[in-house]
């Protein structure tokens, strides 16, 4: 089985995601993994030391044509290379989970008459993914929104299937203890604030100038509450010189990486982070009410329409970061962080929509596409 997705984490991990599935319900496949050179799967297949290789393929620079000059080449040798491989190793099934990284793949496997399955992560379906679905046997949905974008075709075989998210510890560590260990105390609620791996300067900046004008006594400060920050690495020793400057508040920790999130979000009151299908999807398996200020930038601006799909079932608070002042985003927080009822509701909202069993019910799907395993074992 071929898989194909990448260039960044949002379509890189769900493929990780599906494949150990796969490899767990059907040890006789043999999972084969195609992306981008310069897609974060070239650091995280060989560091997992996956079946793969890496294509020249190019996303296209949104605003900046003269970038994109290369794009047209890029992708014929990337379709060639990957033609090639597939004659090699003849797959069964392809599954493309998104990104520029995933395109080659998707159509090799439409001309060449291999079984393809499609997982699209957000409200609105990518161009990879509107691109390839009228060739799909399968589209797996993790947005119901994102039925009526695709093509009449495809959507006879597309069903909502949630997003392939990390699954959820059996046992959740006590709250207290997940508090203590983080040097807070444990009586008191958490609000995580991420923009992702890398951090987002806009939240960053937003909440700088919001802690600044608590301690300076100029906002009101939530006395129940306390504040895990995941800054980015490359933002941290910046926050952390301003947080000193302003009297290292003891309520807000800032880090610039959280190795364990399960276990950060299993202790979590509120959120507040960019829209992204994969980090929303994991706050509605652990019921966490969100503040989402979605990503202007990101691509035909699918955040904002993932971020309003969720404000209207009723699991998070949507801002646009454009014209959003840090007064407007902390009076958010506290408004929230002093409705225990609106906290409650919007948790119960977030577990109504989430689909945590959503990995495994699309390798469910997928097997069906597989020919039956061989006696005797693997391949």
């Amino acid at each position: 089985v071929v898989f194909a997705g990448g260039g960044t984490g949002g379509h890189l991990y769900p493929a990780l995601a599906i494949a150990d599935e796969l490899l767990r319900q059907r040890p006789d496949v043999r999972a084969f993994f195609l992306g981008a050179r310069k897609g974060i799967e070239a650091r995280v297949l060989p560091e997992r030391s996956l079946d793969h290789q890496l294509l020249p393929v190019r996303g296209i620079h949104r605003g900046e044509w003269w970038s994109n000059l290369g794009v047209p080449f890029a992708l014929v040798s990337s379709l060639a290379s990957t033609l090639g491989i597939h004659s090699r190793i003849r797959p069964e099934l392809v599954v493309v989970t998104g990104g520029y990284a995933s395109a080659p793949a998707g159509l090799v496997a439409a001309a060449m008459g291999t079984p393809l399955v499609l997982q699209e992560q957000n409200a609105w379906p990518g161009v990879t993914t509107r691109l390839l679905s009228r060739w799909a046997a399968q589209v797996h949905l993790g947005f119901a929104e994102a039925l009526a974008k695709l093509p009449a075709r495809a959507r006879k075989v597309s069903r909502v299937s949630g997003c392939p998210i990390r699954t959820l510890p059996e046992n959740v560590p006590d709250r207290r203890d997940v508090l203590l260990d983080m040097g807070f105390e444990p009586h008191r609620k958490l609000l995580l604030v991420t923009g992702g791996s890398q951090g987002s300067l806009a939240l960053n900046e937003l909440m700088l100038e919001a802690v600044r004008s608590v301690a300076a006594g100029e906002r009101t400060a939530l006395d129940e509450w306390q504040v895990i920050w995941m800054t980015g690495p490359t933002h941290h020793a910046s926050i952390i010189k301003e947080l000193s400057s302003c009297g290292d508040p003891q309520w807000v920790r800032a880090v610039p990486y959280i190795g364990d999130m399960p276990r950060v979000q299993g202790a979590t009151n509120l959120a507040l982070s960019r829209a992204g299908a994969m980090t929303t999807s994991e706050f509605l398996a652990w019921g966490i009410p969100a503040i989402l200020v979605p990503l202007p930038t990101s691509a035909e601006n699918h955040q904002a329409l993932n971020a309003r799909a969720l404000q209207e079932a009723g699991a998070a608070v949507y801002l646009d970061q454009e014209g959003l002042t840090a007064e407007v985003l902390w009076g958010t927080i506290a408004g929230l962080a002093e409705d225990p009822q609106a906290l409650a509701t919007m948790s119960e909202r977030a577990r109504e929509r989430s689909r945590p069993d959503a990995t495994s019910d699309i390798v469910g799907e997928i097997v069906g596409l597989l020919p039956d395993p061989k006696p005797g074992g693997g391949q």
